[in-house]
């Protein structure tokens, strides 16, 4: 199915729009990777082509309630079968034989019974038919159960985009953190190696035994597989956000500093209700679908009445004319009288799921309020742990320098300094982790509004 240019550009455009409104800080990078995303997004399409599908089984279904006119033809050829016995000779013979009599000639010659053939033989019926729902429940309903699919495909399509719009962040957040990983595993790289050459210089000045060259060249052997390992984060989570952009996996990725910005202003307090929530208002267009089904079930009592007029031609050897032309109108009604109990369970089955989509509506309620207060908790949770993390990394750098200090003098053992080191690192892992994690939690936390 071939998609109108005109619908889908429209659709994204919608689209976009919602996004950047969710947007907190103005970043042009990430908007642009979200609209290329939402535009090319194979899911997308898909709920577009699905909402085109729905729309032509609307037009389909209206045009059920509308006038239909058919060219009909059938030709016969046959041989054998039932015949009629006709009594010609038996009935007009007695009276041939008198006639003759009294005229003295042979003028009425006797008659053979006669039997003729059912099944017509070199026989055709062409016809044009025109036929109209006079009163017909089925077409009513069903054109106004089409038009609720429609309008659910606009809700489908403001779903899918949500969550690929969450999605979409979520993965670049990832793919950030991955590279902030790396920029600090070669950093401590860098540390290492100092250590190493400070190391060499005090082994040769015979002030430190070799032991302590061959442990800075263990740890740093240990920190180049780290790097190898975050490095393959990094390829791995640029993949999958080039997968939901649908692009070829090895894209270059921009990255936008202000989400590894350890100082961007995050509010405290975030308000929001998901009362609007587009989930909702599918369940309430399901409940609805639901009554108009269960309104549909229970026209059974209700005659379907239909006009119908013929215009054609019928005859033997193809002949037209010489009373082969006919007309032919008339009403069809159909009334159902007994039909086992069938249509009662019918309508008590409709009866039952308008009760189960309404029960439904109300339980997804309640488990999105829940998971709108669960991702704000997660959200702060993550915030205040996040700037925890800050004094860390103060106090962590502020010990290594010390510890780093009193080493080149001779004054801390090696083993400290490479815990000091160690505990740098990880205190700064830990801060661009729950950096990422504050972000996706908005991400998650804007999704649930």
């Amino acid at each position: 199915m071939k998609s109108h240019p005109i619908f889908v550009s429209l659709t994204v455009l919608m689209i976009w729009a919602l996004a950047v409104q969710q947007t907190p800080a103005q970043s042009a990078i990430l908007d642009a990777y979200i609209r290329e995303g939402l535009g090319q997004n194979e899911r997308i399409k898909q709920q577009i082509y699905l909402g085109q599908q729905r729309r032509h089984a609307l037009e389909e279904a209206k045009g059920l309630g509308l006038p239909s006119v058919s060219l009909n033809g059938s030709y016969t050829l046959a041989a054998g079968g039932r015949t009629i016995s006709i009594p010609v000779g038996d009935m007009l013979n007695p009276v041939y034989s008198t006639l003759n009599e009294l005229t003295g000639t042979n003028a009425f010659p006797q008659l053979e019974n006669v039997n003729e053939q059912l099944n017509p033989n070199n026989f055709y019926d062409l016809k044009l038919r025109a036929a109209y729902p006079l009163y017909n429940p089925d077409v009513r309903y069903n054109k106004q159960l089409k038009e609720q699919m429609t309008n659910m495909s606009e809700l489908d399509i403001a779903v899918a985009q949500k969550s690929l719009t969450e999605e979409l962040r979520v993965a670049y957040f990832n793919y950030l953190q991955a590279q902030q990983a790396v920029s600090i595993y070669r950093e401590a790289m860098g540390l290492l190696q100092e250590s190493r050459r400070v190391n060499q210089k005090l082994f040769d000045n015979g002030v430190a035994n070799y032991t302590v060259v061959t442990r800075a060249a263990n740890e740093i052997t240990k920190m180049e597989a780290q790097i190898a390992e975050a490095e393959n984060n990094v390829r791995n989570a640029a993949s999958y956000f080039n997968f939901l952009l649908n692009r070829p996996l090895d894209s270059a990725i921009e990255a936008d500093p202000t989400f590894t910005d350890i100082n961007y202003p995050f509010p405290q307090q975030v308000t929001g209700t998901p009362g609007s929530r587009e989930e909702l208002r599918q369940l309430a267009l399901v409940n609805a679908m639901q009554e108009t089904n269960l309104k549909w079930k229970q026209t059974y009592k209700l005659p379907r009445v239909n006009a119908f007029f013929d215009a054609g031609s019928q005859g033997f050897d193809f002949e037209v004319g010489n009373g082969s032309l006919y007309l032919l109108g008339g009403l069809s009604i159909e009334l159902p009288l007994y039909s086992g109990n069938t249509n009662v369970a019918k309508v008590k089955q409709a009866q039952m799921e308008v009760a189960a989509a309404s029960s439904q509506q109300a339980f997804v309620a309640g488990q999105l309020n829940l998971q709108w207060e669960n991702s704000l908790r997660s959200y702060q949770s993550a915030l205040e742990v996040f700037y925890s993390t800050k004094s860390q990394v103060e106090s962590a750098a502020r010990y290594y320098r010390d510890i780093e200090k009193r080493y080149r003098e001779g004054q801390a053992l090696y083993i400290e300094f490479l815990d000091a080191r160690n505990e740098l690192t990880q205190a700064r892992l830990q801060q661009s982790l729950y950096l990422l994690k504050v972000w996706s939690n908005w991400a998650g936390m804007e999704r649930a509004k």
